[in-house]
């Protein structure tokens, strides 16, 4: 993990994503969903992770299913 790494709370993942933070962390249980960092009981998402999901999950038509 680089030292320089830009780290987001659920809350402000949530409010990037318009999600939930109960989606997040359903997303967190259930696994699939972004790569996340768990510091105790506090939780991280790496931005370079957000990024790489958000990049895998582009669509170019609503006939397109991910």
């Amino acid at each position: 993990m680089s030292t320089n790494a830009i780290f987001l709370t659920e809350t402000q993942l949530a409010d990037r994503q318009q999600r939930s933070i109960k989606t997040l962390q359903a997303d967190r249980m259930k696994g699939g969903g972004i790569p996340f960092v768990k510091l105790g009981r506090t939780v991280r998402y790496r931005l370079s992770d957000i990024e790489a999901w958000e990049e895998d999950h582009l669509v170019r038509s609503t006939s397109e299913v991910k």
